[in-house]
């Protein structure tokens, strides 16, 4: 199969490019490399996959040397003309969308970003998959789309109209335009919702990383909401072996939808939306715990109120994931964090 992977110099689409390179599958892989976070990062995640960072330039094809079947482009999914150009070229089986402008906190700081990323870039794939048709799009969305919901845990036929962050509405956003898509257009389409991705390569923005290098300098780290935050984190390894499955298993219309009450997490389209998260919510202070073991060392702590667009609890029910590709996320918070902290100490050697 040949997928285009976007965002493959991210956190997720880093992974998932290398599980499905191994399968044997061919990847053309495109990121911006915009500087969110420490672009080097971004760069060394390709260059652990193979792609030079010296050969790499705007729209210019960069070969693996790692991975015979994969290509990197730097493109931007705002780039409409060049995303046409490239489906055009490479017809693709599947595409799994991965590229996103990532963060609750800065979407209040800077919404104009998360406009052009997650909606604009999202409308220019949703086109370029009509134009040049694929068998499947499977995309990003997130657990923040829950928004207000107290009900838990959190299922996909649950409504999400009531976001707490542009960020979550960027997300719902997505999943509303797919849908208009496989109804208009009989695009097979699959939104995932991710909860609480942690793990090696991980973002420089996310707790795990906050905490580590917070602790390492023997400064305090910022709990908030008192500590009192419970998350479903889900290790990377895990989600993208969901995005795998959920990518095998191209979506039909469901038969037994009805419009006089409707499943927000199916369609009589070929749509559908799952949950992929570990469905074993932990304390924040738990996971701040299970980081301190990993360490050896106990971290200083500054409590603080919930942050505004945060919410104080999430929990996957992954029934449909479970039932549809007999898959469930199980890898423990001590393992995954243990993993994470031998993963920093050697990169952070290395650079």
């Amino acid at each position: 199969m040949k997928y285009l992977i976007t965002g493959t110099a991210g956190f997720i689409g880093f992974h998932l490019s290398n599980l499905l390179l191994e399968r044997g599958d061919t990847v053309i892989g495109i990121d911006n490399i915009n500087d969110y976070y420490d672009v080097n990062l971004k760069f060394a995640r390709l260059e652990e996959s193979g792609i030079s960072k010296g050969e790499i330039k705007l729209h210019s094809p960069v070969k693996s040397v790692k991975f015979p079947e994969y290509t990197f482009i730097q493109m931007d999914l705002s780039d409409k003309q060049a995303l046409m150009n490239l489906f055009e070229t490479e017809k693709f089986d599947v595409v799994i969308n991965l590229a996103a402008q990532a963060g609750v906190r800065y979407s209040l700081i800077n919404p104009a970003a998360y406009i052009d990323t997650n909606v604009t870039g999202f409308v220019n794939i949703l086109e370029a998959c009509r134009a040049f048709p694929v068998k499947h799009l499977v995309y990003a969305s997130s657990s923040s789309v829950y928004g207000a919901n107290t009900q838990m845990p959190f299922s996909t036929s649950d409504n999400v109209d009531h976001p707490l962050s542009l960020y979550a509405a960027s997300k719902k956003s997505n999943e509303l335009m797919a849908h208009t898509y496989s109804h208009l257009f009989n695009i097979p389409t699959t939104g995932l919702r991710f909860f609480t991705v942690y793990g090696p390569w991980g973002r420089p923005d996310m707790a795990l990383f906050l905490f580590i290098e917070a602790i390492t300098k023997n400064e305090p780290i910022q709990v908030f909401n008192h500590g009192k935050m419970k998350r479903d984190f889900t290790y990377v390894g895990d989600i993208v072996e969901g995005i795998k499955r959920v990518a095998d298993k191209i979506p039909e219309g469901n038969p037994d939808w009805s419009g006089d009450d409707p499943d927000p997490g199916s369609s009589y389209a070929p749509y559908k939306v799952y949950n992929i998260g570990n469905s074993s919510p932990v304390e924040l202070m738990d996971y701040i715990g299970a980081l301190e073991k990993a360490l050896g060392k106990e971290a200083k702590k500054e409590m603080l109120p919930l942050q505004p667009g945060d919410v104080p609890a999430t929990f996957a029910d992954v029934t449909d994931l479970m039932r549809d590709t007999g898959y469930k996320p199980d890898t423990p918070v001590e393992e995954g964090v243990a993993r994470f902290v031998t993963w920093y100490n050697e990169f952070y050697k290395k650079h």
